[in-house]
């Protein structure tokens, strides 16, 4: 096996990426800490294409070393928005039509591998803080909530990690109808 190149992996530039088609999901986060988190989501949304980031209370922006550090730029090709709450985060985002899902574990969650991605939708995914997870108030307002199924003896993952592994399955949906030409 040989290692493939940067450049024969054929990636679009930041101008060709900015006017690709995005898989109709939008990243909410909820009071995120680590600037390094923040990072990740800005580099795994910029992987998955996703439509922009929502960046929500104490969660930090652009510009900012630590982001920049873990998403290697990616939060210059990944649209982002700041509010001051997530609520009202949420409000603009049903206001324009996106079912509100919070990436949490709560009574009545779907499980991840349960879960139908349904085409035509647009979702707002709603990743909680790395200690409190996704507040109530936040919660409340979401459409339903998703679940990852786990074994083991922590009840957790890391909050960009559940990110990937969240994305991931909507990608897998979405990945054929984004016309990336």
């Amino acid at each position: 096996m040989r290692k493939i190149t940067n450049a024969e992996l054929g990636r679009p530039t930041a101008e060709q990426f900015s006017q690709m088609e995005k898989m109709p999901v939008v990243v909410v986060l909820d009071n995120v800490r680590s600037a390094q988190n923040i990072g990740a989501f800005f580099r795994t949304g910029d992987a998955f294409a996703i439509e922009r980031v929502c960046l929500c209370g104490i969660t930090a922006t652009p510009p900012s070393r630590e982001i920049h550090k873990s998403s290697l730029g990616a939060e210059f090709t990944v649209a982002w928005q700041h509010f001051s709450t997530t609520t009202k985060c949420l409000q603009q985002l049903r206001g324009e039509g996106y079912t509100l899902l919070a990436i949490e574990q709560v009574e009545g969650a779907s499980m991840l591998d349960d879960f139908e991605v349904e085409t035509g939708r647009r979702y707002a995914l709603v990743f909680g803080n790395e200690v409190m997870g996704v507040e109530q108030e936040a919660v409340d307002m979401c459409d339903g909530a998703i679940e990852i199924p786990q074994l083991g003896t922590k009840h957790s993952l890391n909050v960009s990690v559940s990110g990937g592994v969240v994305l991931w399955r909507f990608f897998e949906h979405f990945r054929q109808q984004i016309n990336t030409k």
